[in-house]
């Protein structure tokens, strides 16, 4: 079961209020998320698809930006050269 974690008021409905108020629920979704409850439990939430991109679009920089942190500290700890070790080890080799 998912934790819902509010950072402001969110609209919430039940799934009978849901089916019976569709309109003004979607028209509510357009503005911000709205929270369908089933049988007291959060069930689902509605929101408009410009921040449900919006999010998928944050999800993908954050995991870049982890990606890209945990390659980071690889490369730290690696034994490997650096590029400027490795043409320079290249160059006395093409010396010898």
């Amino acid at each position: 079961m998912y934790k819902i974690v509010k950072t402001k008021p969110v609209n919430i409905y039940t799934l009978t209020e849901t089916r019976n108020h569709h309109g003004e629920v979607f028209d509510k979704a357009q503005v911000e998320p709205v929270l369908i409850t089933k049988q007291k439990r959060p069930s689902h939430v509605i929101l408009s698809a410009e921040v449900f991109q919006q999010l998928l679009t944050k999800l993908e920089e954050l995991e870049d930006r982890q990606l890209g942190q945990t390659a980071e500290a690889v490369l730290n700890e690696s034994p490997l050269v650096g590029v400027d070790d490795f043409v320079q080890a290249l160059k006395t080799l093409a010396d010898a």
